[in-house]
Formats: structure tokens, C-alpha cells, sequence
């Protein structure tokens, strides 16, 4: 085994004690592993260690895997964190669930450990340079958004942000977007003035009156917060 400071970082969050060993011994040759079978310590150990991805249960004692999946993504900290659902239990409406609250991907037990080992190395390959790059500010920030909903019918909204980086922001906004939807975006201050285009990356909260949406700017024309 390589020196563990070189190993990208595992969070493994299960109550089965068994279920974590058989993990780490399945993980532990190439990625550092930290595990936990308490929901409590979980946020802890990700700000702690700075995890390159999480390996969540859904069925635990106190805390659910859904509700640790909405505070790992509602956290600046933590909500870059690749998460990845591990559960015996399956189903669409489950599976669709996890999607929607942030996760990359859903593994029923017992596990396939060549696909998992698959997703992680393609997963974190592609999460590295924004782990690098990018650096969010909780930061209030008016816009103007328009674009189309998912009924295709135009829609022009103020939203103020929870966070911003130099590629992207989060906001909530009343307008139901799908996954990959286009707005435009004006920064509002004592004027407006066009930012660019942006497209959405990650929904949470689907299932309230007002959704949370993580943009990424993939033109910009204009001045952005953060250069």
C-alpha cells in the first residue's frame, strides 16, 4: 500500500460494523478510509478529513441516510462531496429520491465492488479540478433569472444567492427547472446588468414549494462577484 498521504479520502457512514469492514477491506488498497457507524459523528469526520467521497447507508438508528444527504449538500464545507448510497433496499421511487437529494450513484447490497470501484475512479476523476479551483463564499447576492420551466412556459424571477463561486451559485427560486435547464442571469445591484448563461447541476428539494438549485455559468458576457 501507498503512502496514505497520496490516497484520495473515503468516509464510509453504515451502523453494520460488518458492512464496514467488508468495505475497507475492498476499498483500503487504494483509497485512505475513515468509518463511522454513528449519523452523529458523520459531519464530523467529513470536516475533519476532508472525505473525496461518501459512502452513505440509508437505514440507520436516529438519523436517516436522506437526512445526512440534505445537511452533507446544505453545507459550503461538505456539499462538493461526492455522496454514494449503500442500502439493502432498492426501488424507483427510492433511487429517485437519493438523485434528487445530491447523490452520484446508488448501490443495492450485496455490493458489485468492480462497478463501485468503477463509479469512484470516475467520479472523483472528474470532481478534481473543481475540488481544486473552486471556492465557495456564503454570500447573499440578488439576481435576475428567466428562462423556460419544465412545462416550457417563460418564467422571470428575483432569488437571492446562499453561496457563490467563480463558476457558479446556489439559490432558490419558485420556477421548476429540470437538471441541465438554461437561465439567463442578471446581477442586481444598484443596476442590472447581464451576467451570462447558466445551467443547473444538482436540485435539492424538489418536493417543496421553493427548490434549490446549484448553477454553473457556461457562458459568461458580463462581470461576475468573483473573478
Amino acid at each position: 500500500m501507498g503512502d496514505n498521504r497520496d490516497m484520495e479520502k473515503l468516509l464510509i457512514v453504515d451502523d453494520e460494523e460488518a458492512m464496514r469492514r467488508v468495505l475497507r477491506i475492498n476499498l483500503q488498497d487504494r483509497y485512505e478510509i475513515f468509518d463511522t457507524g454513528s449519523p452523529e459523528q458523520a459531519l464530523a469526520l467529513a470536516m475533519q478529513n476532508k472525505p473525496n467521497a461518501i459512502l452513505l447507508d440509508l437505514r440507520m438508528p436516529k438519523y436517516s441516510g436522506f437526512e445526512l444527504c440534505r445537511v452533507f449538500n446544505s453545507l459550503t464545507s461538505t456539499q462538493l462531496i461526492p455522496l454514494i448510497i449503500i442500502s439493502g433496499e432498492g426501488g424507483a421511487a427510492t433511487k429517485s429520491l437519493c438523485k434528487e437529494l445530491g447523490a452520484t450513484a446508488f448501490f443495492e447490497k450485496p455490493i458489485d465492488f468492480e462497478v463501485l470501484r468503477e463509479h469512484l475512479a470516475n467520479v472523483l476523476l472528474a470532481a478534481r479540478p473543481e475540488r481544486r479551483s473552486e471556492v465557495r463564499v456564503c454570500l447573499r447576492v440578488i439576481l435576475k433569472l428567466r428562462g423556460t420551466d419544465i412545462n416550457e412556459k417563460p418564467f422571470e424571477e428575483f432569488s437571492a444567492t446562499e453561496n457563490v463561486s467563480r463558476s457558479g451559485f446556489m439559490c432558490g427560486c419558485t420556477a421548476l427547472l429540470n437538471k441541465d435547464s438554461m437561465v439567463e442571469v442578471d446581477l442586481v445591484s444598484a443596476v442590472t446588468e447581464f451576467v451570462g448563461w447558466a445551467r443547473v447541476v444538482r436540485i435539492e428539494g424538489c418536493e417543496t414549494p421553493y427548490p434549490r438549485y446549484a448553477f454553473r455559468f457556461v457562458q459568461r458576457d458580463g462581470d461576475w462577484i468573483l473573478q
